[in-house]
Formats: structure tokens, sequence, C-alpha cells
């Protein structure tokens, strides 16, 4: 049996903070045995509650891994929660300014220093108000093609049924069931040796949120909406 991965004072605050809140909701796990127990590994999700980092990383504390988020600069600047964000590895991303750069960058680093990565393609909750993931960011396929790590999808629902980032309702009771349905790692090789162009790194993003969608339609068990009214989305 794999050892837990050691993450210190600040993963140790932010499991203090944050297993609580997972009390909200009954956790229910499916392919968590796909997170590869040690060495890099590069997790992309959906994103449809302000609830999803807490929920998630403790998630991934349970599968025995420190998750390094990538997310928005400002939810560093957020008192106490943006400490803990940073302190265990947090990786601020940038868009639009000079520094946007630099969030890839760590990212690069992060991996290459054998860690975990967790990235929200998105870049924030999505609007639909049926929750369905919306038009994701590229910057999941520069990482996923410059690092020749296991690229990991994993589908999250439940959370927004808590905590709705579209209505701004919060409803913890009655209790809610939070599912994490975990694919097989992305195969990507044929596209690795490839320039990465802007078409190339968007059929790669695209590829990446498909998998995600997939493993969301077998959680929901209904079917998202047409193609064309999802690129509307976000």
């Amino acid at each position: 049996m794999a050892d837990r991965e050691k993450g210190g004072f600040w993963v140790g605050a932010a499991a203090v903070l944050f297993y609580p809140l997972t009390w909200m909701s009954r956790s229910v796990y499916h392919g968590a045995e796909r997170i590869p127990k040690d060495g890099p590994v590069l997790l992309v999700m959906n994103h449809v509650s302000h609830l999803d980092p807490a929920v998630d990383a403790v998630f991934v504390h349970r599968n025995k891994r420190v998750p390094r988020f990538m997310a928005k600069e400002s939810l560093f600047r957020i008192p106490v929660f943006g400490k803990i964000l940073g302190g265990s590895g947090g990786i601020p991303v940038y868009r639009g300014s000079s520094s946007a750069g630099d969030s890839l960058k760590a990212a690069h680093e992060t991996l290459q220093n054998g860690k975990l990565v967790l990235i929200y393609p998105e870049g924030t909750i999505t609007k639909d108000p049926e929750g369905w993931p919306k038009r994701s960011y590229t910057g999941v396929a520069r990482l996923a093609l410059q690092n020749d790590v296991p690229v990991v999808p994993v589908a999250r629902w439940g959370t927004q049924k808590i905590w709705n980032g579209y209505t701004k309702k919060f409803r913890p009771l009655p209790r809610k069931t939070v599912v994490h349905s975990v694919g097989e790692p992305v195969e990507l090789a044929k596209y690795r040796d490839l320039e990465p162009t802007p078409a190339v790194l968007r059929e790669v993003t695209d590829l990446l949120m498909a998998e995600v969608l997939k493993l969301l339609v077998d959680v929901r068990g209904e079917e998202p909406p047409a193609k064309s009214d999802a690129e509307d989305r976000g």
C-alpha cells in the first residue's frame, strides 16, 4: 500500500478547514484507483460550485495525494483561504496580464517535480443553469502536451446542489450526495510531436473536456444539450 504524500503545515491546515465542509454531503467515489499514488499527474475537472476546491482537495487527499490547484489569482487574496491555498502549493492563474505565462511555468515546474496538479479548464464555475461545462481555455492542452505525464479526467457532480453559483443559493440541508468519477488517462501520444498551433491546442482541450463530459453524462444519467448550444455558453 502506497504511503500518503507528505504535505506539510499548510496542507494540514487545509485538511482541518476542508474536511468538515465535506461532512455536509455524502461522498461517492468511482474509479479513484486510477489516480496514480505517486509521480506527476494532471487532473482535469469540471467546475460547478464555489465548494469544488474544498471538496476536490479532500477527494485527492483521501487518495493519498496533495493537490496543487491552478486557481484564479483573486482567490489567493481571500483572507485565510488564500493563505492556505498558496501555502499548500497552489498556482495562481493570471489572465490578460504580463504574468499570465508565469502560471503555466509554475505548473510545468510542479509537474516536473513529481507533483499532482489539478486544473479547471473552464477557468471559473460554469454559468450554464443546468451545470454543463462551458468552452474551456487551452492552457490545459499546453500543460498536457509539454509534460509526458498521466492526464486524468475527473467529473464531479453534486456540489452545486449545496452551493449554486448560478442562483447564488446555499442549501446544505437536506444532505446531498457528491460524486467524483475518475476516467482512464487520456492518450495524447499522437499530438506530442505536433507544433502546438492554436488549432492543435483547441483540439486537445476539447478532447480532454469531452472525456470529462462523458464521465459527467454517466454520473448524471442524462445527455447534455446539442454541441452548438454548448459552444454558446460562457
